[in-house]
């Protein structure tokens, strides 16, 4: 049996009147390898490739390269299967369903047909995703994809995406890459959120092998799914938000009612490695001296409990333990309020207000400083700098769009133990 353990950061003093408690959730995972050993069987990996219009010339070329590498990723036993969609979705391979069986032959056919890839038609992502859908709904196990686009979801109804999403939940994990300057960002990170997977660019068509096989390979090394996260709050007493830290998940909007007064959150798949969520309870206010239990989160591996964690509230007027701030919980506010800086700063971009948002991504940079948060100071960087003349900051001249994106698929990658401690903030 693999080792779980949950521990619960937090500050549990509140000043009078307050209502709102943070705190970090870590969970770790140990020994999961040794579980599911020889088990190759139970698991699935499909490929959904963007074969449109727009993929043609060198990134059709990089996109069979990288699908050909994935394959030959996959080990012999777990059931496998590529698809190609542009303004429809089509089973490339195997011909027939359900999933091919994973061996040198298999693989061997797969790659012939991979390279036999032709880019034609539009976008239609909900139907890819609802194709997906049919091939896993009935596998066993692990069942994970990747999908790839350049391009935005434009040759169907906007509900069409959301009605697959919806009845996709909980039948597959979907990492997601957008390769270029041509797909949009929240679409994509609509997608990746709710079908609990990875978003990120990949700028270069030559990086896809490399990113594809680091996809595939990270998948095979969860060996545990059904893993999810039960929150119990009291009445009059509410989960704000509970997002997973790194690989950023908001995994608010995905609770599934599990009783009167708590909810599940599924969590994916999982290997040996440990994940910090950050839950935000909204409770009723109290008076000096009064304590409760905010929230109790029950950690569930296929539907048994293996651990808990109590997020606690206790209001004081001691000053000094209400300001206090837990370093974790420090660190989840501050790169919560870069991440919407940046947000808000490239909405403003896009609505032509380059004052404002340069304005936000220059508070957003100064806070990432201020909390060590290094990978934002770079992606913010990127696009804006000092004036050398007025002192003052300003977009970078000549600014490109990859940028931007990248900017926007990775504002909300968090960095843990970092060097610089968080203003104020304590163990």
């Amino acid at each position: 049996m693999a080792d779980f353990s949950i521990e619960c950061f937090q500050n549990e003093y509140l000043p009078q009147g307050a209502q709102t408690m943070h705190a970090v959730i870590t969970v770790t995972a140990a020994g999961t390898s040794a579980v599911a050993a020889g088990v190759s069987a139970d698991r699935s990996e499909l490929l959904i490739v963007d074969t449109s219009g727009s993929m043609n010339g060198k990134k059709l070329r990089s996109v069979k390269e990288a699908t050909a590498a994935a394959i030959d990723c996959i080990p012999d036993g777990a059931h496998f299967g590529v698809i190609t969609g542009n303004h429809e979705a089509e089973v490339a391979f195997p011909v027939f369903p359900p999933l091919a069986i994973s061996s040198p032959k298999t693989r061997d056919q797969a790659k012939v047909v991979v390279k036999k890839f032709e880019a034609r038609g539009g976008t239609a992502i909900g139907s890819w995703i609802e194709m997906a859908r049919y091939l896993l709904s009935e596998s066993a196990g692990i069942r994970h994809a990747i999908l790839l686009t350049d391009g935005k979801n434009e040759s169907e109804e906007p509900e069409v995406l959301d009605q697959a999403l919806e009845r996709a939940e909980g039948t597959f994990q979907c990492d997601c890459r957008g390769v270029g300057d041509g797909w949009v960002v929240p679409e994509l990170r609509r997608v990746a959120n709710a079908l609990l997977g990875e978003l990120d660019i990949v700028a270069q068509p030559d990086d896809l092998t490399a990113d594809f096989t680091r996809l595939i390979r990270q998948s095979l090394s969860k060996q545990l799914a059904e893993v999810s996260l039960r929150v119990w709050t009291p009445k009059a007493a509410e989960v704000m938000a509970l997002k997973q830290q790194d690989p950023f998940l908001d995994l608010t909007p995905n609770r599934s009612e599990a009783g009167p007064l708590a909810g599940d959150y599924a969590t994916g798949s999982w290997g040996d490695e440990s994940r910090d969520f950050h839950l935000t309870v909204s409770v009723p206010a109290g008076e000096f001296g009064d304590r409760m239990l905010a929230a109790r989160v029950t950690l569930l591996v296929g539907g048994d409990p293996v651990g808990e964690g109590h997020v606690l509230a206790e209001w004081t007027d001691d000053v000094a333990k209400s300001t206090r701030m837990n370093r974790r919980v420090a660190e989840a506010l501050g790169d919560a309020e870069v991440a919407d800086e940046i947000e808000q700063g490239l909405a403003d971009l896009r609505d032509g207000d380059e004052e404002k948002a340069t304005s936000r991504l220059a508070k957003a940079l100064t806070k990432a400083k201020e909390t060590g948060n290094e990978t934002a100071v770079d992606l913010v960087s990127r696009v804006i700098e000092e004036d050398p003349v007025t002192g003052r900051v300003k977009m970078k001249d000549n600014v490109q769009d990859i940028d931007i994106m990248t900017l926007d698929t990775r504002s909300r990658r968090t960095e843990r133990n970092r060097r610089k401690e968080p203003p104020g903030a304590s163990q």
